[in-house]
């Protein structure tokens, strides 16, 4: 570490000149830091209660619109949707869904992991914080190993998946002849160990309003996919949302048993479909409704085909380039897509989520309206499930 003392600080440190500023100041950076460490436990248990990390939940607008009586009524419209989501999946499972125009996108002919690679690539590549640390090639083949084929039932240009770009609008435009997969690397905790997680967001248009008083429709509108690996490379959970942080549903395999709710009254893990062992080789299917772009099926399967999408970084939406030269965030600074507003917002602000429905960037994805959750929460997946590895 390379000091800089000013004739000013020398003298306000009472040195001499400025090598016994120096010495001084080290002096006093190694007495703080035997004192730090004299009681390590100690010093644990005080950072953890001295660090905050704000959510995303307003508490002044829950108290002002009565968050707990409003939020009996967000309950009772919560599990009639999962009613209905989980009745769709029976459905497509069932057979008997009537055949429906879809466009299934696939992953691009890339090198992949064996189990065996994953397992080894990931007990060796942990750092001292036992954190995965990956390099660029790594990644690549790890995302291209597990990336999921979406299907999505299309009936307008408001299905097609693409690639964001700047035009003179205030909200980011979808390429839509670039089917894109944007990717990003996440970590959860399960027993104080840190476990990969493999994000993969999809962008499409819009959610097109069905009529005046629709209250979900707008620009822009995605399904975000996260599949959850253990330490050997076999998938434990998968789970879901649409990039507002709406919608969450999760997926487990038989290597994740669900755990009850604190509180019956809270949204914790709806589960719509289970799925089996993910055999090695195998791809998940995702399956998306037209318009609203609901998941309504997911399975695992081998060797389908269909448009190839490409892979693109998520953090190249902080960079995109404009029109004019130079680059900006589709991202604001209060983390939300400008221009993707929905009109339920004026309705929905008593569960203190600000402008509900609007695309969010990640981090700053509730995902709850009755309780308070977060998609990256560190806590999020252990606290719902005993998973098994």
């Amino acid at each position: 570490v390379v000091l800089e003392f000013v004739e000013s600080d020398v003298v306000q440190l009472g040195a001499s000149d400025r090598q016994a500023a120096v010495s001084h100041m080290l002096e006093c950076a190694q007495t703080l830091s035997e004192n730090d460490l004299a009681n390590e436990d100690r010093a644990r248990e005080l950072l953890v209660q001295r660090t905050h990390v704000p959510d995303d939940y307003s508490s002044f607008d829950r108290a002002v619109g009565l968050y707990a009586l409003t939020s009996i009524p967000f309950s009772s419209g919560i599990r009639d949707w999962h009613e209905e989501a989980t009745a769709m999946f029976k459905l497509a499972r069932s057979g008997q869904r009537e055949p429906r125009p879809a466009i299934r996108y696939v992953p691009p002919e890339s090198a992949t992991y064996t189990r065996d690679q994953v397992a080894a690539l990931l007990k060796r590549s942990v750092d001292p914080l036992g954190v995965p640390v990956l390099s660029a090639e790594e990644r690549e083949r790890l995302f291209a190993t597990y990336a999921p084929v979406f299907e999505m039932e299309t009936t307008g240009d408001f299905d097609h998946i693409g690639r964001l770009f700047w035009t003179g609008s205030v909200t980011p435009e979808v390429d839509m002849s670039h089917p894109t997969v944007y990717r990003k690397l996440a970590y959860t905790l399960d027993r104080k160990r840190v476990l990969l997680q493999l994000v993969y967001v999809v962008w499409v248009p819009e959610r097109p309003k069905d009529g005046t008083f629709d209250l979900y429709g707008g620009k822009l509108d995605g399904i975000v996919w996260r599949v959850t690996l253990a330490p050997d490379g076999e998938p434990l959970l998968y789970d879901s949302i649409h990039p507002c942080g709406c919608f969450h549903m999760y997926f487990p395999t038989p290597l994740a048993e669900p755990l009850p709710a604190p509180q019956g009254d809270i949204e914790w893990a709806f589960i719509p479909a289970t799925l089996p062992g993910i055999p090695e080789g195998e791809r998940i299917t995702v399956s998306a409704q037209t318009r609203t772009h609901y998941l309504d099926n997911v399975w695992p399967h081998r060797g389908q085909t269909g448009t190839e999408y490409a892979f693109a970084d998520y953090e190249t939406l902080r960079t995109l380039a404009l029109p004019g030269g130079g680059t900006r965030s589709i991202f604001g600074p209060d983390g939300l897509v400008p221009g993707t507003e929905r009109d339920e917002r004026f309705f929905f602000w008593p569960m203190g989520i600000a402008s509900a429905g609007a695309m969010r960037q990640w981090g700053t994805q509730a995902t709850a309206f009755v309780g308070r959750s977060h998609f990256d929460d560190a806590d999020l997946i252990e606290r719902r499930f005993r998973l098994v590895y």
